[in-house]
């Protein structure tokens, strides 16, 4: 099969898949029909004009395109490791549909102009780019940023991610001052006096490893400082990269309070222990409940396992997936934090923190799934549908809708290989597994952006 990539410049598709599975989360519905697809645009079954392609989809599922709230696509200032243009490819080669492009680029994204023009250089990508700007200038955590010209620069949120805002002070002026706009402050949960010099989560791995652990703590006493201050404020608060059970069930108390707060997780923190520091390669779903003496030689101390939030305690990280599967997370985000070998091929002290996720993502999820912890609708609930309420975004399959979706075949494995991913990095510790699902088609906008042989693309 041949691959191809389109663009969102592209010409709007028409074309019919005949006989697949329709899942639309946003209104439950399920079942087996053909979708038909106008000038880019969802049409009724009858609408069907003679001499549009006509697609085979037995056996296949066709959702609503997939949102990431958390993508590093390095441009500018790191394109070795990433551009817009590369990233926005392996999003789509991923289902991804709309990706949102964090500030801590070089420079940061936090002046208007900055924002505009990696808006600008995404309207011909292969994924729809919305930014989240810089909550405070040069992301130095002293003075806010002028939120209201970001936002009118087309910014959808605000972070400073790579950090948290430093004092509870600034923190509580940011929620205030973004009421006006209507949009988040997507924080960053660490408290750096208690992360300072750490390697990976505290606890029995640790310290058979013999590495520095990152208490919990560090996590929560961030988590619940913000709640207060959101709820004292009224501020929208999205905490990111959730990696505690006690961080979520803050959340929960949150929420039934009332609190304006949504959170996310990534499919590392769901799927990967820390027992794959000390060389584990199974899922958190099949490991054994004790992997403290666990160590593999070949494979314990890889770099590419060193991620911020370091990766939880496997009780940790299967009550992360509950939360996804009774709805308490509202996204699965993939922090695809591309790096080039030189900065993970290294001692694992050295390395830098961060993994590839947007090729991914989908397919940890659909193991999950595969594997009776999540259900296939919360599953695209979480990637689709839910992330894209929060920056804004509708996501459907009912007529008269922009055409926003991802084909795949559920039954279909891959091997995760340098060749067989689009990212300029491949820094994961995914390499060498096989994985469940592969993406056939993915339409943004209404232009076809990737195309695995069904022969839209040529």
């Amino acid at each position: 099969m041949s691959t191809q990539f389109g663009d969102l410049a592209d010409a709007p598709a028409s074309f019919v898949i005949a006989g697949a599975r329709m899942l639309d989360p946003s209104d439950g519905s399920d079942g087996i029909r053909d979708l038909v697809v106008l000038d880019g645009r969802i049409a009724a079954g009858s609408e069907v004009p003679n001499g549009i392609p006509r697609l085979d989809g037995r056996g296949l599922i066709v959702a609503p395109g997939l949102c990431d709230l958390h993508t590093h696509l390095r441009e500018p200032g790191g394109e070795g490791a990433e551009t817009i243009a590369s990233g926005t490819r392996a999003a789509a080669h991923g289902g991804f549909t709309t990706v949102c492009a964090m500030p801590n680029t070089d420079p940061p994204l936090d002046e208007a102009a900055r924002v505009a023009w990696v808006i600008s250089l995404g309207r011909g990508a292969s994924a729809r780019v919305r930014v989240i700007a810089a909550a405070t200038r040069g992301r130095a955590g002293e003075t806010l940023t002028e939120v209201e010209d970001l936002a009118a620069a087309g910014a959808v949120a605000f972070s400073d991610d790579g950090a948290a805002i430093p004092t509870a002070r600034l923190a509580r002026t940011a929620l205030q001052g973004l009421g006006p706009t209507g949009l988040p402050l997507i924080e960053h949960a660490e408290d750096p006096s208690l992360a300072a010099g750490t390697m990976m989560r505290a606890g029995p791995v640790a310290t058979r490893l013999g590495l520095p652990g990152w208490p919990p703590s560090a996590e929560l006493v961030i988590v619940q400082r913000d709640l207060a201050l959101a709820e004292e404020t009224g501020g929208r608060l999205h905490l990111t990269h959730l990696s505690t059970a006690a961080a979520l069930d803050a959340v929960r108390r949150a929420k039934d309070r009332g609190v304006r707060v949504t959170c996310d997780v990534t499919p590392h923190h769901l799927s990967m222990s820390d027992a794959w520091v000390a060389g584990e390669r199974r899922f958190t779903w099949d490991e054994p409940d004790d992997m403290a003496g666990a160590l593999d030689a070949e494979t314990a101390f890889d770099g590419r396992c060193r991620v911020n939030p370091p990766l939880a305690n496997r009780d940790d990280a299967l009550a992360l997936l509950r939360g996804v599967a009774d709805g308490s997370i509202d996204a699965i985000a993939t922090d695809h934090a591309p790096h080039p070998p030189e900065r993970t091929l290294v001692e694992f002290g050295e390395a830098a923190p961060g993994m590839i996720g947007l090729e991914t993502a989908f397919s940890i999820g659909l193991a999950a799934v595969d594997a009776g912890c999540l259900t296939l609708a919360a599953l695209l609930a979480a990637l689709s549908t839910r992330p894209a309420a929060l920056i804004g975004e509708e996501r459907g399959l009912r007529p008269g809708a922009e055409a926003d979706l991802v084909v795949f075949d559920p039954a279909a494995r891959w091997r995760v290989e340098r060749g067989a991913l689009v990212s300029r990095s491949a820094n994961t510790p995914l390499l060498g597994m096989t994985l469940p699902g592969v993406v056939r088609l993915t339409v943004a906008g209404g232009r076809v952006v990737f195309d695995e042989g069904m022969g839209l693309l040529v």
